[in-house]
């Protein structure tokens, strides 16, 4: 059991019995819960032959840190993807793929609520540097409502070095900063397109601002300076979403 974690919340515990079921080795429920959603918990568990048992919520309340919703499932240790991987999605891409970069982001809430963003906007992946960069957990698999089980998140070991790679192969590097002359929405973001995102509070470290390709900024019209990393990701991947759309034919 050591080498399992423990994953919890109905939309991560879901995902992965959807997704990866295999990893999946066993389900807990609360006691006193027959709600629809748990239903289906236990029919995905039944299909997947995977065992599903029942505890006092006390009991798990002492085993996550966090919302568990009465849903706790021990599961195989995390899949992080590898350099290797990324060329093999980029090679299986269909149309214009669009990445996603965290340089620097810590806050697993963060990372999670990134990851959720990422999956709705249609992004091919989240790239993240192996070191100070906050990975996959239990809490951010809980914030990412199961979008952490279907978005690979590849981390790199030296990010300038993986966006060169990128540009090479005709990827659109577009770095965000507060200083930038050029606002969001004056960038064309329909073609091949790397969206990097700075950490919180320091923004892009300067290497990795200067394998920028172009630089955008959020037209602020508050008196706030800055919007949290995961709220400015939704906005600029929301804004590539919005122009792709834009941008095919209406039959």
């Amino acid at each position: 059991m050591s080498q399992l974690e423990k994953i919890y919340g109905v939309h991560a515990v879901e995902a992965l019995l959807r997704h990866h079921p295999k990893r999946v080795k066993q389900v807990w429920l609360a006691e006193g819960r027959s709600d629809p959603r748990v239903q289906t918990l236990i029919e995905l568990a039944s299909q997947a032959r995977v065992s599903v048992g029942q505890c006092e919520r006390r009991e798990m309340d002492a085993w996550v840190e966090g919302v568990h919703q009465g849903v706790v499932a021990d599961v195989s240790p995390s899949q992080v993807w590898g350099e290797a991987m990324l060329e093999e999605l980029l090679d299986r891409a269909e149309g214009p793929p669009l990445l996603l970069v965290l340089d620097g982001v810590t806050d697993p809430h963060n990372l999670g609520a990134c990851l959720r963003t990422a999956d709705a906007a249609g992004a091919l992946a989240v790239i993240v540097p192996k070191d100070k960069s906050a990975t996959l957990n239990a809490t951010v698999r809980k914030v990412a409502c199961g979008a952490a089980e279907v978005v690979p998140l590849v981390a790199v070991t030296n990010l300038a070095r993986s966006l060169e790679k990128l540009q090479q192969r005709g990827l659109w590097v577009v770095g965000t900063a507060g200083e930038a002359e050029q606002e969001l929405y004056q960038q064309d973001l329909t073609g091949p397109t790397v969206l990097i995102m700075g950490a919180e509070g320091k923004g892009m470290r300067r290497l990795t601002r200067e394998h920028c390709d172009y630089l955008v900024r959020l037209p602020m019209a508050g008196s706030v300076s800055s919007l949290n990393v995961s709220v400015a990701t939704g906005v600029c991947l929301f804004e590539a979403l919005r122009q792709r759309k834009a941008k095919v034919p209406k039959a």
